[in-house]
């Protein structure tokens, strides 16, 4: 006695290798182009492309002024309200008009002092 394959007798076994012979044959058969409405060459598909990020750093760049411009003008603000910040503007102000006044006195002195030994 001869068991029964899975797959059943020859003649089945045929068929499905033929089935799978042409769905085989099936995967290199040409199929069909897709053709876009609008078609755009390679140069034009670049130079679109290009504009767009050109266009984007335009935007970026008018955006990172504008914050920069509302930041100073906020640290302005805060400068110009904040008390303390206008007396030490002041004192940085004397203490520099005074260091100044006494590197020209230095020099006059020394210009002086040369003038008298030469």
């Amino acid at each position: 006695m001869m068991r029964e394959s899975k797959i059943g007798g020859f003649s089945e076994r045929l068929s499905s290798q033929a089935e799978a012979r042409k769905a085989l044959l099936e995967q290199f058969k040409p199929k069909p182009t897709v053709k876009p409405e609008v078609f755009e060459t390679r140069a034009q598909r670049k130079a679109r492309e290009l504009e767009e990020v050109r266009a984007k750093r335009v935007a970026d760049k008018e955006a990172a002024v504008a914050k920069a411009q509302a930041d100073a003008e906020a640290a302005r603000l805060a400068l110009a309200n904040n008390e303390e910040a206008q007396l030490d503007l002041k004192r940085q102000e004397r203490k520099d008009r005074k260091a100044q006044a006494k590197s020209e006195a230095r020099a006059k002195r020394e210009a002086k002092s040369a003038q008298r030994r030469g």
